[in-house]
């Protein structure tokens, strides 16, 4: 019973906070269907990360630069921007700036549960350290999917040169974001809190910034006013 308590625990943040970028689409939300097979890749793509992740840990000489920000970030951030750029991209379902939060989000939570599951299962984990891996990692990886997807709307909708420049930031700002909090975690065992939680506050702050931001250049933001203006 307790180890059901703690599987739970891991999979009920991920699914929390999906729900509450779901509903932070003002304007026009996106198929529950949708938003579910995004999770579920996010699911799946755990198995490459941990195979590419195992070969370069044989293949590579350890250190903190290169685990935080090539092993770990950069292996899971660009499977992330891979699978998000050629399924979702151009995906006619991706038709406003916010739809890219939404989708990055999805596939971030959703690789993000089930590494909180494999920790649960496999180290024993008590219900109060999945608490803690809630407010963190969890809500880590939901952040770097804003960034991510944020800059994926961004360029969605751009045209020309310009739309290349932003696609190579929406991988390379997650990208950092994500190896700077690994890094903290592997530079400072003995007192990371006071690190990760201003970094942390900081990403939440900006990411919410992004979330308005999206919703305001949607093209169906006039659309609804209208439609309340009649009404």
């Amino acid at each position: 019973m307790l180890l059901l308590s703690v599987v739970s625990s891991a999979v009920a943040p991920g699914l929390a906070l999906l729900i509450y970028f779901y509903l932070k689409d003002k304007y026009d939300q996106e198929p529950l269907h949708m938003v579910l097979k995004v999770f579920l890749l996010g699911l799946l793509i755990v198995f490459p990360v941990m195979i590419i992740q195992r070969g370069l840990t044989l293949g590579l000489e350890a250190g903190p630069y290169t685990e935080s920000f090539l092993i770990s970030a950069g292996v899971e951030e660009c499977l992330k921007w891979f699978v998000m750029y050629h399924i979702i991209y151009n995906h006619t379902e991706f038709d406003e700036p916010y739809d890219g939060i939404l989708y990055a989000v999805a596939i971030s939570l959703g690789f993000a549960t089930i590494e909180n599951v494999m920790y649960a299962w496999y180290s024993h984990a008590s219900l109060g350290s999945m608490f803690l891996r809630a407010l963190l990692p969890v809500s880590g990886h939901a952040m770097f999917g804003v960034v991510m997807g944020y800059h994926l709307g961004r360029a969605k909708f751009s045209n020309g040169v310009r739309r290349r420049g932003i696609l190579a930031v929406s991988l390379l700002l997650p990208w950092i974001w994500h190896g700077i909090y690994d890094f903290i975690l592997n530079t400072t065992p003995n007192y990371w809190i006071w690190y990760i939680v201003p970094l942390m506050a900081f990403l939440w702050y900006g990411g919410m910034i992004k979330v308005a931001r999206a919703n305001n250049l949607s093209p169906f933001r006039l659309l609804k006013r209208e439609e309340e203006v009649n009404l």
